[in-house]
């Protein structure tokens, strides 16, 4: 455990991504239009009625860290528990037989199309903007990502990261991520992810590049009414 990695969008949102985060008090949420998610300082006992003017109703965001029923105002769409993982491998190899493009700010509607379609997680059309993002290309369309999201201390996440159907098999996800994972690691920075834990397959590839799981924590989806 490590008390950055507990709490890590709270950190994130109030250290390195202050910069995109709306918010006051104990309370804070990534502005629209970048990843729909909401830290508190204490998540046990999130402040939502800090943040209800930064929200709008109907709008999905996502959470964790607390139970019980939703205070007036919210309504808790959906609940479920993922798995928060930390790299304990080595410098990956490079794999200079991939063609990796890094994403400007041009690539937006291709990544929010792909992310869209194949859903890795909270996603906005900002997202990119949040870190080094990477992705293959056929022709003139992407077909697979991964980038970087969360960024505590020296914890970096990679995220976004997805496969068009018509290209899965090949392996593009796990190079796309040994990428990030050397790059990262050459800044001095260490690698971390999520991934749900009912998505076992993804859970055991990860778990075979390097990673290990660090903490098991209560996600869910929620909806200012």
């Amino acid at each position: 455990m490590h008390p950055l990695l507990d709490n890590v969008i709270w950190h994130t949102l109030t250290g390195h991504h202050a910069a995109y985060a709306s918010g006051v008090g104990a309370s804070r949420r990534y502005a629209s239009g970048f990843s729909p998610m909401l830290g508190f300082a204490e998540p046990e006992r999130p402040r939502l009625d800090e943040l209800a003017p930064y929200c709008t109703p109907g709008e999905h965001l996502y959470c964790g860290g607390w139970s019980g029923p939703a205070p007036t105002g919210w309504a808790i769409e959906a609940e479920a528990t993922m798995f928060q993982m930390v790299w304990q491998g080595g410098l990956p190899d490079v794999d200079g037989e991939l063609a990796l493009v890094r994403l400007r700010p041009e690539h937006a509607p291709l990544a929010l199309e792909l992310a869209t379609l194949t859903r890795p997680g909270p996603f906005g059309p900002r997202t990119p903007e949040l870190g080094e993002y990477f992705g293959c290309f056929e022709g003139t369309r992407l077909v697979a990502m991964a980038g970087e999201r969360l960024h505590a201390g020296t914890f970096h996440e990679i995220s976004g990261v997805c496969t068009h159907p018509d290209f899965q098999g090949r392996g593009l996800a796990r190079r796309l991520m040994t990428h990030l994972i050397r790059r990262q690691m050459q800044r001095g920075e260490t690698p971390f992810l999520h991934v749900m834990r009912d998505n076992a397959g993804a859970h055991q590839l990860y778990q075979r590049m390097g990673f290990r799981d660090n903490r098991e924590s209560v996600v869910r989806v929620i909806v200012p009414t």
